[in-house]
């Protein structure tokens, strides 16, 4: 009996974060979403045994006594989550991924997706979740593009830049830029003016992405932000978006420099984020494909899922 026997048309996919819960109920003929729910219960707001039962309380109206399946992606599947799923060595296609998904205790048909790490003798990183936006992003390309090779950007509190190439992925890096956006913007005296809500700006987000490659380098671009809001007619609701391009922008230089061959960016992300990082990639010649990182999410986990359901138990 395979694991398909269990299958029914309807899958449901949760990408579980360490801040956030979304979960995706998913006709598996047509891709559409029949339903979904998001709640700010990340791994923060839980401890580990109300996993199972917070995942029931979620998603048991759309399984039909346990016949649909779920699928969790995320840092659900690291140490501090539900249970540990592991990360798999790079190169990684998404047939490893669903080779190696692990069952979710407490709950019957329930898998959780594993994350991949890649350990060098120069370079060691590691990714949760991603994995499955960057696989999704392959899916979503054009055939054309997936016999070139994919190269993802996906935003975030950790930003991830991935390679996939022959349906593996085989590099990524993560850089920390959303991370030490919030803590230049709480935590330090440029980032005073910002600490209020303001609407991003183009403008005074493209002057910190010119400031970013400026003599001085990036830490001197931090601090120009109280320079220019005391003398140069920064305003302090444009603060949070010059910090944004100083940092964005630094990202973006650094793995140019990292992956100079790079033309075709797929930017998997939300609509938030999307704008400032198409500002920044086209400022750097890059040309950029936008795509959700709620579909990306979908046709990521889906893929992993009908690979894992074909599978005999």
């Amino acid at each position: 009996m395979s694991v398909a026997a269990d299958h029914a048309e309807r899958l449901i996919v949760v990408d579980w974060g360490t801040s956030n819960f979304r979960a995706f109920l998913v006709d598996i003929a047509s891709g559409d979403i029949l339903d979904s729910r998001r709640s700010a219960s990340g791994l923060k707001a839980l401890s580990q045994p109300e996993f199972p039962h917070y995942c029931a309380s979620q998603t048991d109206d759309w399984r039909d006594g346990g016949r649909v399946p779920v699928y969790l992606a995320g840092m659900v599947g690291s140490a501090r989550g539900w249970s540990e799923a592991p990360q798999l060595e790079l190169p990684v296609s998404a047939d490893d991924l669903a080779d190696r998904v692990v069952a979710a205790p407490g709950l019957d048909n329930v898998w959780i997706v594993p994350g991949v790490k890649q350990v060098t003798a120069d370079h060691v990183d590691v990714m949760r979740g991603e994995e499955v936006q960057a696989f999704g992003a392959l899916a979503l390309a054009d055939p054309a593009t997936r016999a070139a090779g994919v190269d993802c950007c996906l935003p975030g509190t950790h930003s991830k830049w991935a390679r996939l190439e022959h349906g593996r992925m085989t590099a990524f890096t993560t850089l920390m830029t959303g991370e030490l956006y919030h803590a230049v913007r709480f935590h330090t005296l440029p980032g005073e003016p910002a600490r209020d809500e303001a609407p991003f700006d183009a403008a005074a987000f493209r002057l910190g992405l010119s400031r970013a490659e400026a003599a001085g380098g990036v830490m001197h671009a931090l601090f120009e932000a109280r320079s220019r809001h005391l003398y140069a007619g920064l305003a302090a609701g444009q603060v949070g978006s010059f910090l944004s391009g100083v940092l964005i922008g630094e990202e973006v230089r650094a793995m140019r420099g990292a992956r100079p061959d790079i033309t075709t960016v797929q930017l998997v992300g939300a609509e938030t984020l999307r704008e400032s990082y198409t500002l920044a990639l086209e400022a750097a010649g890059l040309h950029v494909n936008a795509i959700d990182s709620d579909r990306a999410t979908l046709a990521g986990v889906s893929a992993i899922a009908a690979r894992h359901a074909s599978r005999p138990t």
